[in-house]
């Protein structure tokens, strides 16, 4: 077997033809181009590695990506957490030159309308801005009285706990007012397919590619090491190192390579919609040049998120009175909104603003999401050798994808550089703000996360 010295300096075999089937070889195979998929080929391509994506959809984002609300927002429970995203914020303002992409190349847009988070019991101020004070996150604290001077449109009303909008207590009077938690510097990113194939284009910039409509059908492995993985086609595809960062299917390809088995958090495929309504008449325009903020009410169950100067996106936070449509095959996922879903979510949506319309006729998108226990991803190696994961990130970790590439690189290169993560946890030092995170904070071994239990994390 012949071997060659990678830009890290890590040694990297290169696998010959070892089958009837035909056989090519790489240093990293990524499988996924979503979103994460894309970011993470991008950063070992960058470090000097011979990188190929493979993806089962025509384009980079066509899957559980396309589906994403695309909400900055900065609310976790764990400092790991909110560091990566003070630190993802960064590299979305500096989109371009994150990417070092060409002045005439269109790329996606970060918008800064800040994000409000009405307050809640179960998770209350204090759970992020502990963290907030020592990452450098700026916050304001508005009472029911600030709330409703600086966002009109909204009820301040608290109503929790969420109910069945047929459930006759559902429009009962509000028992309290709420307060929120604003965070100017959140916002939204407007097309968040643009934005994987931004990173794609980045990633083929710096030598790597991409394999489109191509499916994998085996994890090739020896020696109680990764050596690869076989398509549909039949190619052999030998590397050193796999990723699978392939979304809703990513707990196939655990199957398909055996691993997965000393993971301590559960991972399940989820169906989600959001939903696009028109904005009540001049919600938009009491905020001046700026869009209204995004607002997450968990309090009623839902999130809504600007989308134009005339719409909203309206998305659940799985109240524990909604029954969650989990798959075995994320396949069978329906890619239609439902009536049902529209109708609860938008009505809920409609209690928070009062003057926002139900209309008939569902209209938003659904898509399969790649969830985990306690809603924090899983960035980590696995017990086999050279395969390497970073999963449970749909719902929550868009925001991320921008450092999720460099994570993972440094979790790389430390670990095929003879680093006993397992033992002892990497950490990576963020370019832009100088924050040290813990990358065992997303191990696949670590204990639950006590979060919110909802897809805010």
């Amino acid at each position: 077997m012949a071997t060659r010295r990678a830009a890290t300096g890590t040694i990297w075999s290169d696998d010959k033809k070892v089958s009837g089937n035909v056989a090519e070889s790489t240093d990293v195979v990524v499988v996924g181009a979503g979103v994460i998929g894309s970011s993470i080929a991008l950063e070992l391509a960058r470090s000097g590695l011979r990188v190929v994506v493979v993806d089962q959809f025509g384009g980079a984002g066509n899957g559980s990506t396309s589906a994403s609300s695309a909400v900055v927002r900065f609310t976790y429970p764990t400092i790991a957490g909110v560091s990566a995203a003070w630190e993802s914020l960064h590299c979305w303002e500096a989109w371009r030159d994150h990417l070092q992409a060409p002045a005439g190349e269109p790329l996606a847009a970060f918008n800064r309308c800040g994000v409000t988070m009405l307050d809640v019991d179960f998770a209350p101020r204090s759970l992020f801005t502990r963290h907030f004070d020592k990452v450098g996150v700026p916050y304001a604290e508005w009472d029911a009285q600030e709330l409703s001077e600086r966002l009109p449109a909204v009820d301040t009303g608290r109503y929790f706990p969420p109910r069945p909008v047929d459930d006759d207590e559902f429009f009962a009077d509000a028992s309290a007012r709420l307060g929120a938690l604003h965070t100017p510097d959140g916002g939204f990113v407007d097309d968040p397919q643009l934005a994987a194939r931004n990173l794609a284009a980045a990633a083929e910039r710096h030598g790597a590619t991409f394999r489109w409509k191509t499916e994998v059908t085996a994890v090739m492995r020896s020696g109680g090491r990764v050596r690869g993985v076989r398509l549909k086609e039949g190619t052999e595809l030998s590397a050193a190192v796999v990723v699978n960062s392939a979304g809703p299917w990513s707990g196939q390809l655990n199957r398909l390579a055996g691993a997965g088995g000393d993971f301590t958090v559960g991972l399940r495929p989820l169906r989600q919609e959001v939903h696009h309504v028109a904005a009540p008449a001049g919600y938009h325009d009491a905020h001046g040049d700026r869009q209204a903020p995004v607002l997450a009410d968990m309090d009623l169950g839902t999130y809504i998120r600007p989308e134009g100067g005339e719409f909203l996106l309206v998305g659940g936070t799985e109240p524990e009175c909604d029954p969650l449509e989990w798959l075995d095959d994320p396949d069978d996922g329906s890619p239609l909104p439902t009536v049902s879903q529209f109708r609860t979510q938008v009505t809920r949506a409609a209690r928070r603003l009062p003057g926002l319309r139900v209309p008939n006729k569902p209209k938003g998108v659904a898509g399969v999401y790649d969830v985990t226990d306690d809603w924090t991803p899983v960035y980590d190696r696995t017990e086999l050798a050279g395969f390497y994961v970073a999963i449970g990130t749909s719902g929550n970790q868009f925001k991320n994808a921008p450092l999720v590439g460099r994570l993972m690189t440094t979790l790389i290169q430390g670990v095929e550089g003879g680093h006993d993560h397992d033992r002892s946890a990497l950490t990576h030092t963020c370019e832009h703000t100088g924050q040290t995170i813990d990358l065992g904070a997303f191990s696949r071994r670590r204990r639950p996360v006590a979060s919110t239990g909802t897809v805010l994390g």
